[in-house]
């Protein structure tokens, strides 16, 4: 039997982290964990509980509710991964709206708050057989990954990828509007002091500016089984 291994997957946002995670999992047989999706669920809570708003952001409140948050991932088989559930209520749909996406990086600038969904990610891959996408999972949450992929592509092609996901959703957005939320997103997450997102030193950078989903797919997979079968 090959030997599982843990697979960490960072880069910048629209890049396509999630898709390839999920087609990947689903091939080797691995548990797939979205942690974009655990930071957005608690954006979500937060933003319901109006601790940020355009002109507010009470990091205090949102401290005293970190112990009301319940997160958990539900299998779905017929989607054949699972989706993000926020106290019990399924929010895969609301936490990839674009309001969201605005606060997003600004909430996980908060230590606390990624002490906390690092602790809950370190558990769910423990036993290996995992693969796991974000932006500090080969620095921090899985250092000693077997595999790390650092997924990169030019700001206007991720732009136009997230500009065409929300038109496709029925959401009303302008390009221009979209492409200030990558950029803006792009400096806070490089630039946060805790966990920022960098390149692990030994994390294989894959820019997929110009690659097909088909053609990105086979390269992560051929990376994928070279190290379970170097391993084995």
């Amino acid at each position: 039997m090959d030997k599982k291994i843990t697979i960490a997957i960072d880069g910048f946002s629209s890049t396509g982290k999630s898709t390839v995670a999920k087609q990947l999992a689903k091939e080797l047989g691995y548990v797939y964990v979205d942690t974009g999706a655990m930071y957005r669920a608690v954006t979500l809570y937060v933003m319901r509980n109006l601790f940020v708003t355009e002109t507010n952001f009470d990091v205090e409140a949102i401290l005293r509710h970190l112990p009301f948050i319940s997160l958990k991932f539900v299998f779905d088989e017929e989607l054949g991964h699972g989706e993000i559930f926020l106290n019990k209520e399924n929010v895969e749909k609301e936490i990839r709206q674009m309001e969201v996406s605005r606060n997003v990086s600004k909430v996980a600038t908060v230590s606390e708050i990624r002490e906390m969904l690092v602790k809950q990610q370190q558990e769910m891959g423990k036993d290996k057989g995992v693969v796991m996408d974000g932006r500090d999972i080969g620095t921090v949450v899985f250092p000693d990954a077997d595999l790390k992929l650092f997924m990169t592509a030019s700001t206007q092609t991720r732009a136009e990828r997230r500009y065409k996901e929300l038109r496709d959703r029925g959401t009303k957005v302008e390009f221009q509007e979209v492409l200030e939320n990558v950029k803006e997103r792009d400096f806070l997450d490089t630039t946060r002091e805790d966990s920022p997102l960098i390149k692990a030193e030994d994390a294989i950078e894959i820019d997929n500016s110009n690659l097909t989903l088909e053609e990105q797919f086979e390269k992560v997979v051929k990376l994928a089984k070279d190290k379970i079968a170097e391993k084995a």
